[in-house]
């Protein structure tokens, strides 16, 4: 099979892999593909150009973004974002359903099997009975693609999730909780020696504020505020942001 026919494979089956074409100079044509893994087939036929392609492969794979790099081509094939749901509340039930709104994947997991169930959450790609490291071992490992939300107030599963996820390159970690909650948490963390730096990667209380009342609604500004995450914006009101705003829509991954 041809470079471009394994690339066209893999973004179909949802795969994340980049596709690097030489489109100037004396290499014009040559191909080069690069595996999350960092694995590559082909050559663009110069070891500054490979080189040049990976740099910016490294940079782009994780950000969904396909852009022009001097005389390349990087094109990058991603699946939609994971948003892993810690907890199965009802919550859960309505963030999952956003989640699949938005064209995300939704993963739910809970120790307590008798919640943990594929009915109550038909919106989810997966539930999981079981805790976090039997959850990740087999849904894989916390990724730079990977968006994670606790909404259980049980400090067993609260901690054993937020202690791996800060470990990990997860672009977002929610967490609920109450002031009151926060703080014992964060007690309960930095007992397990985590810095006040990593905590403050933790978003709790979670979600944007939009003065939400009941489930639905606060599941809707959780999942506003991990596509804001995602885009690199903050979630304020765009008739606010004045002429010098950046663009209304962040670019669309293609």
């Amino acid at each position: 099979m041809s470079i471009q026919g394994t690339f066209a494979r893999i973004a179909r089956e949802g795969g994340r892999a980049a596709l690097v074409t030489a489109l100037k100079g004396p290499h014009a044509g040559e191909r080069m593909l690069i595996g999350v893994d960092g694995q590559t087939e082909g050559t663009l036929g110069d070891p500054e150009l490979d080189a040049e392609g990976k740099a910016a492969v490294d940079e782009l794979i994780w950000t969904e973004r396909s852009e022009m790099r001097g005389d390349l081509f990087i094109d990058v094939s991603a699946p939609p974002p994971r948003l892993i749901i810690f907890g199965a509340v009802e919550f859960a039930v309505h963030l999952s359903a956003y989640a699949k709104i938005a064209g995300w994947r939704a993963y739910v997991v809970d120790p307590r099997a008798r919640f943990a169930t594929p009915e109550r959450f038909p919106d989810a790609v997966d539930v999981v009975a079981g805790w976090p490291d039997a959850a990740f071992e087999k849904l894989g490992a916390i990724d730079p693609a990977t968006y994670l939300t606790v909404l259980t107030h049980d400090p067993k599963l609260d901690d054993a999730v937020l202690l791996m996820a800060l470990k990990s390159d997860a672009p977002y970690i929610g967490a609920m909780g109450s002031k009151r909650a926060q703080k014992e948490r964060r007690e309960r963390l930095m007992g397990h020696g985590v810095t006040d730096e990593q905590i403050e990667r933790i978003s709790a209380p979670v979600g944007l504020d939009l003065g939400a009342t009941g489930a639905q609604e606060t599941a809707l500004s959780i999942m506003a505020e991990c596509v804001a995450v995602r885009y690199g914006r903050d979630g304020g009101r765009l008739c606010q942001k004045g002429s010098d705003r950046k663009r209304i829509h962040a670019e669309a991954a293609t």
